[in-house]
């Protein structure tokens, strides 16, 4: 990588722990031309951001390659197995089951949330001088 970083670029740390888990090329296809660091730089670019795809710096992968790996990865449910992998890593770390085993809601935003939709659905209330001007 011969360009300046950008801070949502993955470290080497965080890359030597990510790079094990990229799903490998599609046998018997073409093989990969792109660096896969850098289509990670880019969607994380992307998420951490906020932009759109199309506004990807020049200086990573086009938007359009790396759109197709982020879609690819969504639909196979390879960022699904990633989180799950990783979270479950973490909480043995810090010494805690893989996965919870309780979980809670809190219930005066459940609450709020009921109140806030009515309160959108309904209709405003006008006012008979207006009508009459």
């Amino acid at each position: 990588m011969d360009r300046k970083p950008y801070p949502s670029d993955l470290s080497d740390d965080e890359w030597a722990i990510l790079e094990p888990h990229i799903p490998s090329a599609k046998p018997g296809g073409r093989p990969r031309t792109v660096i896969m660091r850098e289509i990670m730089n880019g969607i994380f670019y992307v998420l951490r951001s906020g932009c759109s795809w199309e506004m990807l710096p020049h200086d990573l992968p086009p938007c359009k390659t790396v759109y197709y790996y982020f879609n690819r990865w969504c639909k196979s449910g390879e960022w699904e197995n990633l989180n799950r992998e990783f979270r479950e890593a973490l909480r043995q770390l810090e010494g805690r089951e893989a996965t919870p085993s309780a979980g809670s809601v809190d219930s005066q935003s459940v609450k709020t949330t009921e109140k806030g939709a009515n309160v959108v659905l309904m209709e405003a209330k006008r006012s008979r001088v207006a009508n009459v001007i």
